[in-house]
């Protein structure tokens, strides 16, 4: 027995309704839809969440917190390894990792992180540093310069 060979149990597989195919299938003219009304309509009927003009569930519950969603930073984030790439005593700045394409934007600002190892000295301008790429770029005889 192949796997195409398979059928459904007799009843499991019902057939769609076919609807506005002519008025002798039973689901002709109107499609099944009745007559005029909001649900009648191409598009029509309710957003999620509408109860009728009655002031809806989300809108009755009490709101409590705080998101600090609208306010986050959004860092472009840069691995040390990326930095490898660079002439020893190279100034990095956010503009010539751009430049460079090692960062697309540059968001809220440019933000080093400690992954992979650096092997030149640098001198890197960023808006933010984890502490183990300041230890790294230190370690390597580079400086860090928070913008």
């Amino acid at each position: 027995m192949q796997l195409h060979e398979l059928k459904g149990n007799p009843g499991s597989r019902k057939s769609p309704k076919r609807v506005g195919r002519g008025t002798s299938s039973g689901h002709g003219k109107t499609s099944t839809r009745g007559h005029k009304g909001q649900w009648a309509r191409s598009g029509g009927g309710v957003r999620p969440g509408f109860e009728g003009g009655q002031n809806p569930l989300f809108k009755r519950l009490p709101k409590r917190g705080f998101s600090n969603e609208p306010f986050k930073k959004e860092y472009a984030v840069v691995n040390l390894e990326s930095l490898n790439d660079f002439a020893e005593g190279t100034i990095i700045t956010p503009e010539l990792l751009r430049q460079h394409r090692i960062v697309r934007k540059v968001l809220d600002g440019v933000k080093i992180l400690g992954t992979g190892e650096l092997t030149v000295k640098l001198t890197v301008h960023a808006h933010a540093f984890s502490n183990s790429a300041k230890e790294k770029i230190e370690a390597a005889g580079g400086t860090v310069e928070v913008i």
